[in-house]
């Protein structure tokens, strides 16, 4: 809490001087099924950062060697729910002026169960997973966007120990500066 306070307080002083890109308030929900279901809500804070100039990208091949760098996190509403600190690359595609896919992918530190038969949401088996997201988006204005996402970490199976992954969908809210 007093990282993501922090950081909508100094964020914009940072803006202003080219340091961040957009950053984007979210809340998601598990999707997952029976045992690897987690509940409550998973509001989330995540800042980009273009040091590539994606923006400046002018066909798909430079977008592609452009990415931009994003880092946030996730808190988690209910007891079996999972906090998670994730950073990474994403790619955004414009399909019109106005719509926007995105790709990321990257990894993610976590406080879930490891591999606690007895415990209640999912088995991550090891404490960093790898984690991907997709969205798709509208722009509202130059500055104000919303975008549907969805995102999945788990550890490829290459950790001992269970996979059962976090899967989750929901709605972010962004400002581009």
């Amino acid at each position: 809490l007093l990282v993501t306070t922090t950081s909508v307080i100094v964020a914009p002083a940072l803006a202003q001087d080219g340091v961040f890109d957009e950053m984007r308030f979210g809340v998601t929900t598990s999707i997952a099924s029976g045992g690897k279901q987690e509940d409550g809500v998973f509001p989330s804070f995540t800042l980009y950062f273009d040091p590539f100039n994606a923006d400046g990208a002018a066909d798909f091949g430079e977008k592609l060697l452009r990415p931009r760098v994003y880092t946030g996190a996730a808190v988690a509403t209910a007891s079996n729910g999972v906090n998670q600190a994730y950073a990474g690359l994403s790619w955004t595609f414009d399909m019109t002026q106005r719509l926007f896919v995105e790709f990321g992918a990257g990894g993610t530190v976590h406080d879930g169960d490891l591999d606690d038969p007895n415990g209640s949401g999912p088995q991550l088996g090891c404490r960093f997973l790898f984690r991907e997201y997709a969205a798709a988006g509208v722009r509202l204005d130059e500055h104000w966007n919303v975008s549907a996402t969805v995102e999945h970490a788990s550890h490829a199976n290459l950790c001992d120990g269970p996979n059962n992954g976090l899967t989750r969908a929901g709605l972010a809210l962004g400002y581009k500066f």
